[in-house]
């Protein structure tokens, strides 16, 4: 698979899981609250990493700040996996892991990106 195709595919499966969430959280979705209420953080939280995941979603796909939306997607991601790990459990709600899987999914793309863009960010950590 050729660099930029791989590239693209990172992108548009973190973007479409991160966007997918979205509604839930923007429409206050009745598992949303649930999750968010059990984490203590209710409304804000969830509103406010809805914000942040549609900030990383419009970064992934900007190719000059893809860097920037992966770096910002693995702590959004990171947060939600440790969340589930120790708050919330791998289930919630009888979805049989499908919102950690994805999650998990996301974060690797994440990463991925920012393994694939390394050396932008190493240009950028350089002092002249």
């Amino acid at each position: 698979m050729k660099t930029p195709l791989l590239n693209w595919v990172l992108k548009l499966t973190a973007s479409a899981i991160l966007l997918q969430t979205l509604y839930f959280k923007f429409t206050g979705a009745p598992e949303s609250i649930y999750i968010f209420s059990t984490l203590g953080v209710e409304p804000y939280g969830r509103i406010g990493s809805g914000i942040a995941e549609l900030i990383v979603v419009v970064l992934l796909l900007i190719p000059q700040t893809t860097w920037l939306g992966a770096l910002g997607g693995c702590g959004v991601m990171t947060g939600a996996v440790l969340s589930h790990l120790f708050v919330l459990g791998i289930e919630v709600q009888g979805d049989s892991g499908l919102l950690f899987s994805l999650a998990v999914v996301t974060l690797l793309c994440c990463l991925l990106l920012l393994y694939r863009n390394k050396n932008i960010i190493m240009n950028l950590l350089k002092t002249k």
